[in-house]
């Protein structure tokens, strides 16, 4: 797109997990005939469907989804940048065609990526290097390695937490390599879509409570044996795609490092601590339209942001 082309349209429904995003989205999409892109990053592999939440096609309600049963679990990767890029393509296509599409989903990052046009780096790899750090945080702990970035990038240290170690350990690779900040430079001149951005909220009581009978109704559906399915197909537990919450609990509890009791824990603890990071990104987005779920009915809900939309798009 050059720089005085119309910007593409886009319509953002984001929240925490747990808020219903994709049946408002798959509501909406009805109303206004239009499809949905996936902003989640764990939708993009196939047979990952329980632990992430995956719309099953009467979830979907015939709109189409876009970003999702993408990429084999087994080998391939995918990131904000791929995300970015994809997304782009998709949303384009879809304002050629003559509608806007709705993205959903709730990767922090993912999304703030694409409405804000970050600009990825483009440094090569330094494998060698990234498996020097794996061995310093075997040997003394992530924290280790989240001090090391706060010396030379205080600003990535203090965005991205000492437990997401793979971006950690990216972001001093990045710096080793160019002395560049990882996934900082943006566009300066607003958002890089014409966007009608749709937040959806819960008290984080409420909120917690929700996600408590998710989880069981994860493990109910299935989780365990998804996981045992995904690692006799070739899967491994190293894998990106099996670093997901509730995959890597689970992997877990299948080789006997925890019990199960123990996993479920986890993963309720580690999904909580996620809504709380979801909230910590979408703080820094202020052109959110924030709607309480647990104050509105679901059919009004829908007529508010379906007004919402026509008087940003009149």
């Amino acid at each position: 797109m050059t720089a005085n082309a119309p910007q593409d349209k886009l319509i953002v429904i984001l929240g925490p997990t747990a808020t219903g995003k994709t049946k408002l989205a798959v509501r909406i999409a009805k109303e206004l005939r239009t499809s949905i892109v996936s902003g989640d990053s764990m939708l993009v592999y196939r047979g990952l469907d329980i632990g992430s939440a995956k719309p099953d096609e009467a979830e979907r309600g015939g709109v189409r989804h876009a970003l999702v049963d993408c990429l084999d679990p087994a080998d391939e990767s995918f990131n904000a940048a791929d995300f970015q890029r994809l997304a782009a393509e998709e949303i384009h296509a879809v304002n050629q065609s003559g509608t806007i599409p709705i993205l959903a989903g709730g990767t922090g990052l993912y999304v703030k990526a694409l409405l804000e046009g970050y600009r990825f780096n483009k440094n090569q790899e330094d494998s060698e290097y990234r498996a020097s750090l794996e061995i310093l945080a075997e040997k003394h702990g992530k924290a280790y390695i989240h001090k090391m970035l706060e010396k030379v990038d205080p600003e990535a240290a203090a965005r991205l937490h000492v437990n997401d170690f793979r971006r950690v350990v990216r972001a001093l690779e990045v710096w080793r390599l160019g002395q560049e900040r990882i996934s900082q430079d943006k566009q300066e001149d607003g958002l890089a879509y014409d966007a009608c951005v749709i937040g959806l909220c819960s008290d984080r009581k409420i909120l917690y409570e929700r996600i408590e009978k998710r989880v069981d109704a994860m493990i109910f559906a299935g989780l365990e044996e998804e996981v045992r399915r995904l690692l006799a197909g070739g899967v491994s537990r190293s894998a990106r795609a099996m670093q997901g919450i509730g995959y890597k609990e689970m992997a877990a509890y299948i080789v006997g490092e925890l019990s199960l009791a123990e996993a479920v824990k986890n993963i309720k603890k580690a999904t909580r601590h996620f809504a709380k990071r979801q909230f910590t990104w979408y703080r820094k987005m202020p052109y959110i339209r924030w709607f309480d779920i647990d104050a509105i009915p679901f059919e009004e809900l829908v007529e508010t942001v379906l007004e919402t939309i026509n008087n940003k798009f009149r």
